[in-house]
């Protein structure tokens, strides 16, 4: 007898390894996979915007960076006694618009370095709804709590996601013609627009995922699916029953794994993680003679894995 209904992947060619460089942009589904890579010390750079949770604010991400646009005082907008940009995440936004700048800037840089040698982009797609500054006609990546009459909020038509899509990978791929883009749709629930809302923005964003990517050398990690059609219970969100908590974002980073992370990667994962548990122990006694010896064995470790695997922890 089956209790859940368990999503059948498969292993794909391109997958990652610790040679792979992974750049990740979009909602902070996004980031809870970048935290993974990080544990397990993989190369990647995250969202060199902050979070973005739609796709044209990731799309003039992608313009800003391979374009090496700079930044100066007239991009930026002063409230509350804060410059922001609304094309960034509020992150970015500071009570000194040299400061704001120099950030902005230095992240396009960096962020622009590492695209251009990039093996996989993941982009997560958070949801279709999005604000138009009405002074500027400007839809933004975030309104920074700027009054909401200054808005105009509207839904995407599937028409104009499809089309920044398309866009998007337009311009990663005249860029760098070998990188493998990966997307999914982020099971994060935004329900301060609605729940019949937030479900007509995810189905948007899915069937524009999935008419493009039947176009292109792109692929789809249903993150999404696993999350409301696998594990589909609260206890796996966390207590504001919108974001997945620990153990679903363990759950659907194992299905990544399999899917998407080579298999000789593994053992070196598992030495890995053996080192940031040991880094994460607390002993009894600091000073006890079996404490030093685990210390010693521990530092053994990290220098082999520096020497042999260039992994610094």
């Amino acid at each position: 007898m089956k209790f859940r209904t368990e999503i059948s992947l498969s292993k794909q060619e391109q997958v990652l390894n610790y040679d792979s460089k992974t750049f990740l942009i979009g909602s902070c589904f996004a980031e809870n996979m970048s935290d993974k890579l990080n544990y397990f010390k993989f190369q990647y750079l995250l969202n060199p915007f902050g979070i973005l949770f739609h796709p044209v604010a990731i799309e003039t991400a992608f313009k800003d960076i391979i374009k090496q646009r700079i930044y100066n005082v007239d991009d930026l907008y002063f409230h509350n006694e804060l410059w922001q940009s609304f094309n960034h995440h509020s992150a970015f936004s500071s009570t000194s618009k040299t400061t704001i700048l120099k950030n902005i800037n230095e992240s396009n840089k960096n962020a622009f370095l590492f695209l251009k040698n990039a093996t996989h982009i993941i982009i997560s797609l958070g949801t279709a709804w999005v604000y138009e500054f009405t002074e500027k006609n400007h839809l933004v990546a975030n309104c920074h709590k700027i009054p909401q009459k200054k808005f105009t909020k509207r839904l995407l038509s599937l028409t104009e996601i499809e089309q920044s899509i398309q866009n998007i990978l337009v311009i990663i791929t005249q860029f760098n013609p070998k990188v493998t883009v990966l997307f999914t749709v982020s099971p994060v629930r935004h329900l301060s627009n609605g729940i019949v809302e937030n479900n007509q923005s995810k189905a948007l964003l899915l069937t524009a995922v999935h008419q493009v990517i039947n176009q292109k050398n792109s692929f789809y990690f249903p993150s999404f699916e696993i999350m409301m059609d696998d594990l589909r219970d609260y206890r796996f969100y966390k207590s504001d029953m919108i974001h997945p908590n620990d153990l679903a974002v363990d759950y659907i980073w194992e299905q990544f794994k399999k899917t998407w992370i080579d298999e000789n990667s593994y053992p070196l994962m598992d030495e890995v993680d053996d080192v940031q548990k040991a880094l994460k122990h607390r002993p009894f006694n600091e000073d006890s003679p079996k404490h030093q010896v685990f210390l010693k064995n521990l530092q053994q470790k990290i220098e082999h894995l520096s020497y042999k695997h260039q992994i610094h922890f």
